[in-house]
């Protein structure tokens, strides 16, 4: 089940890159954080970097990782340390993101989500909700945010990386 987000979030980190490289590194710095049960909810329009983001958490759990955007397919799993799990909720109506098995594979390990706005509430609630706005061709603004439980602890140890603001 879906609903309704807050019109802002209880915290908020902001970065700014200027590259795809740069953006898999802000998700490489992340990704030592991240255990499973962690949720990723990858927000922005078509080619503002989310899947770039994901490649980033994905090469720091396993350098060796060779992510493709899970469009078409839902949900490609990787493995590493903790599997991680990329799905895309682009071509899923929202009634249909509770049949996905969501919960079990969220047990296992990290979801990284594109199109996070999807997501039911439950996962929604505590998960680092990260914001992606095209600034010019490579630059992009990334938000990283949070209301509750596990995404706020995550959000609260990017706080102090160099490039926060």
């Amino acid at each position: 089940m879906t609903g309704p987000r807050p019109n802002a979030p209880a915290a908020a980190v902001h970065f700014e890159t200027g590259s795809a490289d740069l953006t898999e590194r802000v998700a490489e710095r992340l990704a030592p954080l991240l255990q499973a049960g962690d949720v990723l909810s990858l927000e922005g329009p078509l080619g503002a970097g989310k899947t770039r983001f994901v490649m980033g958490v994905a090469r720091a759990f396993d350098p060796h990782a060779h992510v493709r955007s899970p469009t078409f397919t839902l949900v490609n799993e990787y493995p590493g340390r903790c599997p991680l799990f990329h799905v895309d909720l682009y071509r899923v109506e929202p009634s249909a993101v509770e049949p996905l098995g969501l919960d079990e594979l969220n047990e296992r390990g990290v979801l990284a989500v594109e199109w996070g706005e999807k997501l039911p509430t439950h996962l929604a609630r505590e998960a680092l909700r990260v914001s992606f706005e095209i600034l010019a061709a490579e630059s992009r603004a990334l938000t990283l945010s949070a209301e509750a439980g596990r995404g706020l602890a995550l959000l609260e140890a990017c706080r102090g990386w160099k490039g926060a603001r």
